[in-house]
């Protein structure tokens, strides 16, 4: 699935422009001229990125950053006609990610975008996230210990020794009934399955165990 960007710029040229890049790399986009009306957007669907321009009518760039930065984390890259070295330090302390002067080169204000994004994949699916405490036997995600069974340990500790290894059904079977615990090969969908649940609780958006049609599974770190 493609990323959203929210472009809010009141230029409608330079809106279109970039818009026009943002399509041409893959990107879902939308533009809105003004910051109240893209607040109310953000608030009831929020992008992947928003490029928000300082200079808007009504709220202005640096009170929409803030505004957002109360109840999000979304990237913001802002853009600005005004070169001052304040005007450079407001707009990071607002909670900008990025910033762009005007006038600037659209496939470098793409270049910026993408950076951003891949960097926001990384921190979402960095290894270091998750841990396996052998002799605690237990798996934590940062410091939070999730709450697995015998079985649920036993199979996520196996596979995540071979990151990106596929396991079979008979191999996480074998795996999981080492120490004669009662488990039947239906049942070992079914600890996949609430290995899955209790991931996505803590961190959504990230597949951490994939399916391998008609293989089995593999863990993905």
């Amino acid at each position: 699935m493609s990323a959203s960007i929210l472009i809010v710029e009141d230029e409608s040229d330079l809106a279109a422009i970039v818009a026009d890049y943002a399509i041409a790399e893959g990107y879902a986009t939308q533009v809105i001229a003004d910051g109240a009306t893209a607040l109310a957007r953000i608030r009831q669907a929020m992008p992947d990125l928003i490029v928000l321009d300082l200079m808007l009518p009504g709220l202005d760039g640096l009170a929409l950053c803030r505004a957002v930065r109360v109840f999000s984390d979304v990237p913001i890259v802002m853009l600005t006609a005004k070169v001052e070295e304040i005007d450079r330090l407001l707009g990071l302390e607002s909670g900008a990610d990025d910033y762009v002067c005007k006038p600037f080169s659209p496939r470098e204000l793409m270049a910026r975008v993408k950076a951003i994004l891949r960097r926001q994949r990384q921190v979402a699916s960095a290894p270091a996230r998750i841990q396996v405490d052998a002799a605690a036997r237990q798996v934590c995600v940062g410091a939070q210990v999730l709450r697995l069974t015998a079985s649920e340990y036993k199979l996520f500790a196996a596979m995540a020794q071979r990151p990106g290894t596929i396991y079979s059904r008979a191999q996480l079977l074998d795996i999981a009934s080492s120490d004669s615990l009662d488990v039947t090969d239906r049942a070992i969908d079914t600890h996949i399955k609430n290995l899955r649940r209790k991931f996505a609780a803590v961190l959504p958006g990230v597949d951490v165990i994939e399916s391998v049609y008609g293989l089995g599974y593999r863990v993905e770190l």
